[in-house]
């Protein structure tokens, strides 16, 4: 039975193109509704992109304590770059603003890429980001035609391989296992510059959580059906 005053921990597969904010408000109001409550604790261990999908786990009532804990979990994510162009965004929420040569783009060359990415290394963050910068979002700025100087962060890469090479299309899909912090749109940007190319998202899906897997995630609809059968008294 479910508890959310005392506190659940619910894992999430999101939907594409809402942001972890809606997911978490679609649960909040489900749940306020259902308990006949105007406040309850509600938020996510971690944010994941509108373009992205998959796993997000939200923590209700007194487990939102363990949130901050919960943020250091592992990530997998199965990632498409398309080679050979870049957007603003690093993804295809921005139109491509230049394209480059790829004809010396190799699925040898890529195999003695990727690996160079393994390990501990600094990362500049998309200027699309939700990384503050005094106050404000840098994607607020970035929106707003501002420019401003994202200062590189620590991350580590546990696994990262090749899963599929279309050198027709030019299109790169790898799975990669991070730390938290991880922004696999920069991981993108890098691996075209370090191809002497570019590169840029064309889709994204987080898979593992810690040691939750995407395939045992609710989906917003399966956990609306849940709740609606769910026992007042359990509520």
């Amino acid at each position: 039975m479910w508890d959310f005053a005392a506190g659940e921990i619910l894992a999430f597969d999101k939907p594409l193109r809402w942001t972890s904010f809606d997911l978490v408000a679609k649960v909040r109001y489900a749940l306020c509704r259902q308990l006949g409550t105007k406040k309850l604790k509600v938020g996510h261990t971690g944010t994941l992109d509108p373009l992205a999908t998959g796993v997000v786990i939200i923590c209700t009532g007194k487990k939102t304590k363990l949130i901050d804990q919960l943020q250091y979990d592992v990530k997998e994510y199965i990632a498409t770059l398309q080679l050979g162009a870049t957007t603003p965004s690093y993804d295809m929420e921005k139109e491509v603003d230049a394209t480059y040569p790829t004809a010396h783009i190799t699925r040898e060359r890529i195999d003695e890429t990727i690996p160079q990415f393994l390990g501990e290394q600094w990362q500049v963050p998309p200027m699309f980001s939700a990384v503050q910068i005094n106050g404000k979002r840098a994607y607020e700025l970035a929106r707003q035609g501002k420019e401003v100087e994202l200062k590189p962060k620590l991350l580590k890469i546990d696994e990262i391989e090749v899963l599929a090479f279309d050198a027709e299309q030019m299109q790169l899909t790898i799975r990669v296992v991070c730390s938290k912090g991880t922004y696999i749109r920069a991981l993108a940007r890098d691996i075209g510059e370090r191809l002497n190319s570019g590169a840029y998202l064309t889709a994204l899906r987080r898979t593992r959580v810690g040691e939750t897997r995407v395939e045992d995630c609710l989906t917003i609809d399966s956990f609306l059906e849940q709740l609606q059968a769910c026992p007042t008294e359990t509520r």
